[in-house]
């Protein structure tokens, strides 16, 4: 049982990390240039020094979408490490870890609705460059979302022994 619950806890703690990784980082979408490898992330766009994000109007509001729910996303994973740890301590023998579950669930609809919208909105898309795909922050994000859905499980069905 300590071994699953050291197991959950490393694996949590690497999707804390990825998902500030992937927030952070301005590598969503790469495409290259004449100039060089242009990266696009939800912040920046880089090519050998970075500025702001060119973004249309009527993406904008996609975008700060995108910006919030992984920013949430990050929040609630890390309230949910917090209340597990807290729980870890505190809870009686024989009970589950409910609130961690559920919170970590929200943080995995959080990622997912980011993501749904990136892709949706901006994949294929980077200004001024040619052969556009994607990079590894959103892959990062990808991860996250399913080590968040299995963490959130595993918590729901996880007993205190």
């Amino acid at each position: 049982m300590l071994v699953l619950l050291a197991g959950i806890f490393v694996v949590h703690i690497a999707t804390v990390i990825m998902l500030f990784v992937s927030t952070i980082a301005n590598v969503w979408m790469v495409g290259s240039s004449n100039f060089g490898t242009i990266s696009a992330g939800l912040w920046l766009l880089c090519n050998k020094t970075c500025s702001q994000l060119p973004v249309s109007s009527q993406d904008e509001a996609s975008l700060k979408a995108v910006q919030a729910f992984m920013i949430l996303s990050i929040i609630f994973s890390v309230v949910a490490l917090v209340l597990f740890i807290i729980q870890l301590f505190t809870l009686e023998k024989g009970k589950r870890f409910y609130m961690t579950g559920a919170v970590m669930l929200v943080c995995w609809m959080c990622i997912l609705i980011a993501v749904s919208i990136y892709t949706a909105q901006f994949t294929g898309a980077v200004a001024y460059s040619t052969n556009p795909h994607h990079g590894y922050c959103f892959i990062l994000a990808w991860i996250c979302f399913c080590f968040s859905f299995i963490i959130g499980i595993l918590y729901l069905v996880l007993r205190k022994k």
